[in-house]
């Protein structure tokens, strides 16, 4: 699969129009369904190439955009989704300098 190709396992005749929300490949048993005991053989069953990491992400933001940025009606979620992610991202890069400013008690 190239850049901007569909996935091999998407078929036009079965699937119908592409959605790029939508794993199209062999399904498994979802992660909530999973007992303690099979987890390991669960993850090695797990595609960990970076071009599939990279699918999971861009499946994920697709998903994201149709619940929440793509309908008829849009509420402020997303603005407030994309706020409180943003500060949560700069205060994790800006943790190293903003400990060194604490106030302490010298008594």
């Amino acid at each position: 699969m190239g850049f901007g190709d569909y996935p091999k396992e998407y078929n036009p005749a079965v699937h119908g129009p592409y959605d790029p929300a939508r794993y199209y490949g062999k399904p498994d048993t979802p992660f909530s369904q999973v007992k303690l005991n099979e987890v390991g053989s669960w993850l090695a069953r797990r595609n960990k190439t970076p071009s599939a990491m990279l699918g999971a992400c861009s499946r994920a933001w697709w998903r994201w955009q149709h619940k929440y940025v793509q309908p008829k009606r849009v509420g402020m979620a997303p603005f407030f989704q994309l706020l409180v992610g943003s500060m949560t991202f700069f205060y994790v890069i800006n943790y190293g300098k903003m400990k060194h400013h604490r106030n302490y008690k010298y008594h």
